[in-house]
């Protein structure tokens, strides 16, 4: 059966092509998953309406508390992560902060960015060998072994410059507090600790969570799926980048690369030498 033709179209069949149960619009109407836009304004937070577009419903208060804490402890780590240089040296090229911001945003994917997602991830796989009747301390060990045996890193554990990342603990205590008033699940907690325990073994330092890791065990609790633990950590790492840009472009300097210019990246290739002589 073929296509319709757009001039035979009805207007509902054209609605459709991007129908949506997140917002509604019409002349002097705006609704946000069936609230009111002026109901909404002074009477929800940001982190509230973040919950009500993703989820479709208003979170509880400790649900919305949980939320904000992992939005703010993920906005920013200093001009060094590449993110926020990729912006910065963008706001020196003579482009629109839009497009700074846009550039730091860019270089967040699996490698710098991604590992919240991947960590949510294995937690939620490791949600479902508990469910079926492992120990949470075995699954870990053996989770450990497999990645130990592919050579590679656990996601969520471990930092290049933090030996205990500054942000694990206050994040990990509101989920034990959640926990405890029975307002999450505390199988993802369960889980990311037996993990830690599990890479502490054989070591004479400890792997701790980091960001990437206590934001996972946060998003998880409250059940948010792994995608969206990127797309979160995107949304709050951008009132950094978008803070770096801002700064950065109200400076004098003018098209700063990576590197100061009295600093010279290392050549590694052949000395100087001369074209051979052609016939």
């Amino acid at each position: 059966m073929s296509a319709p033709d757009a001039a035979t179209m009805t207007h509902e069949e054209i609605g459709a092509w991007w129908a949506t149960a997140v917002t509604r619009i019409a002349p002097g109407e705006i609704d946000l998953r069936g609230y009111p836009v002026q109901d909404v304004i002074g009477r929800l937070g940001f982190v509230e309406v973040v919950w009500l577009l993703l989820r479709g419903d208003l979170p509880e208060p400790a649900q919305a508390r949980m939320l904000e804490a992992a939005l703010v402890a993920g906005v920013d780590h200093g001009p060094q992560a590449p993110s926020i240089a990729a912006a910065r040296m963008a706001a020196t090229c003579g482009v629109g902060l839009n497009s700074a911001v846009a550039t730091g945003v860019n270089l967040l994917g699996d490698v710098h960015g991604g590992a919240g997602q991947q960590c949510l991830a294995l937690l939620e796989r490791m949600g479902e060998r508990r469910a079926a009747g492992e120990d949470t301390g075995d699954v870990a060990r053996s989770v450990v072994a497999e990645y130990r045996e592919r050579g590679a890193y656990v996601p969520g554990f471990g930092h290049r410059f933090h030996p205990r990342d500054p942000r694990r603990d206050p994040l990990l205590a509101m989920v034990s507090e959640g926990v405890r008033a029975g307002a999450v699940d505390p199988g993802p907690l369960e889980s990311a600790l037996a993990l830690e325990e599990a890479l502490a073994q054989r070591r004479t330092r400890p792997v701790p969570m980091n960001i990437d890791g206590a934001t996972a065990v946060v998003y998880a609790s409250l059940g948010f799926a792994p995608e969206l633990a990127r797309g979160l950590f995107v949304l709050s790492r951008s009132v950094g980048i978008l803070a770096h840009a801002w700064e950065e472009s109200r400076g004098r300097s003018r098209i700063k690369g990576p590197l100061p210019r009295q600093v010279l990246a290392t050549y590694t290739g052949p000395a100087t030498r001369p074209l051979p002589d052609g016939d």
